[in-house]
């Protein structure tokens, strides 16, 4: 554990070194006392930042006021994030640097005679303008991440698709269902924005309700504050919901595993207080006028090793007759690729969310690109593999960083026809 934290702080302090040869190039032309005012605001914002997460390694950071904790980690994550950005053009000029020492010790060496060497290769500069370049671009990820916390982050988003089956039954033909995923309540300063979201919600008029996992960052009493907000969540035919993997507790210091079994307990219980109807590794159906959907629910399963895992299909589908047509609840969407495409084809629909769509990223008409794409295949909106569908959401509310930039909260409705 102590080798991993102060693995962590050298990797930032080499981070905020290599930078730092950046900010005193550009320095260079002013006078020594912008030059000192300048370093020591750069390395008094590296202390802070370091002292924040010590102080996370250290200390138990769930105990911290709200509002703190949440700003605190952001900092670290706005000003690091940033300074990758510099890093990446640092590193392309360094690159070139090796290339031109090379180039002239080579040519120095073997074309110029003795005592007559040029001293090219005793020193080879950066090239000020990629050093001025990265740190302008290094500036506009700064700039993004502080517009997407006072923007972004409650930037509600309703999302519509529409799915054809040729197999639906006729009674559920316009069957309108609602997702939402990754509330993770423990993030929310006060109810109001989570006000703002649930009317947007019932204003939908749904059938029925999915809820697809991490209700809370860690800890059941997150989520009691929001209680009678979470509670006007109502469908016709009814809520249903899953956990998630920060559900389980999984993230946090607990003294004993007593603690942690009862936490997920109690938000085992929290789930039906508020009238959804949780499905752990189990099936049940969905009737209307004497037809019926299967509906399957499974706890987390990832095909990252990363994550644990809880869920079992084969205990979820147990003794079940399937449907004509059937819908999975699964939070992790590399679970579809990894086992229900393959071996669960009676699935027509599976709905997901887990990967927030990193919160970060760029969406315009006919692209969409998010780091995240480079750890899940299936990362956000509408996925096909033959007869069966997957829909990814991309997450309601926010965990690490307190914002979204590119990547909106989202409210996802889908409408189902025959075909």
């Amino acid at each position: 554990m102590l080798f991993r934290i102060l693995l962590v702080i050298l990797i930032l302090l080499a981070i905020d070194f290599y930078v730092y040869q950046g900010v005193r190039l550009v320095l260079r032309p002013f006078s020594i006392t912008t030059y000192r005012i300048t370093g020591f605001a750069y390395w008094s914002v590296t202390l802070v930042a370091v002292t924040i997460l010590l102080l996370g390694f250290f200390t138990d950071w769930h105990t911290w006021n709200k509002a703190i904790r949440t700003y605190s980690f952001a900092f670290v994550v706005i000003i690091y994030l940033s300074k990758i950005f510099v890093v990446l053009f640092l590193v392309v000029d360094d690159v070139l640097r090796i290339f031109r020492w090379t180039g002239s010790f080579v040519s120095d060496t073997f074309f110029h005679s003795p005592g007559k060497i040029s001293a090219r290769a005793n020193g080879i500069s950066r090239f000020e303008f990629l050093t001025k370049l990265g740190l302008f671009i290094g500036a506009i990820p700064f700039v993004s991440l502080i517009f997407g916390m006072i923007n972004g982050a409650y930037d509600y988003r309703v999302r519509k698709v529409t799915l054809k089956f040729p197999h639906l039954p006729g009674t559920f033909k316009g069957l309108r269902i609602l997702q939402f995923s990754d509330l993770h309540s423990g993030s929310f300063m006060g109810t109001n924005h989570l006000e703002k979201a649930v009317q947007l919600m019932l204003e939908q008029k749904p059938d029925v309700i999915f809820f697809t996992g991490d209700l809370v960052n860690d800890l059941c009493s997150e989520a009691v504050e929001f209680r009678e907000t979470l509670k006007k969540i109502k469908a016709p035919l009814g809520v249903y919901s899953i956990l998630g993997n920060h559900d389980y507790g999984d993230y946090y210091r607990w003294k004993t595993m007593d603690e942690k079994k009862e936490n997920l307990e109690r938000l085992k219980k929290f789930h039906g207080e508020l009238g959804w109807n949780i499905l752990l590794n189990n099936h049940t159906f969905i009737e209307k006028s004497g037809e019926k959907i299967g509906l399957i629910g499974v706890e987390n399963w990832s095909h990252r090793a990363t994550f644990k895992r809880y869920g079992d299909m084969k205990k979820a589908t147990e003794g079940m007759t399937t449907s004509s047509f059937n819908i999975l609840l699964s939070h992790d969407p590399s679970h579809w690729n990894a086992e229900i495409t393959e071996h669960y084809p009676s699935v027509d629909l599976t709905l997901s969310g887990h990967t927030h769509g990193f919160q970060f990223g760029v969406e315009i008409p006919g692209f969409k690109w998010s780091p995240v794409q480079y750890m899940y295949k299936e990362w956000a909106d509408l996925y096909q593999k033959n007869h069966q569908y997957l829909y990814v959401n991309r997450g309601l509310g926010f965990i690490g960083y307190p914002g979204r930039v590119g990547i909106l909260p989202e409210i996802t409705v889908i409408d189902l026809l025959q075909t």
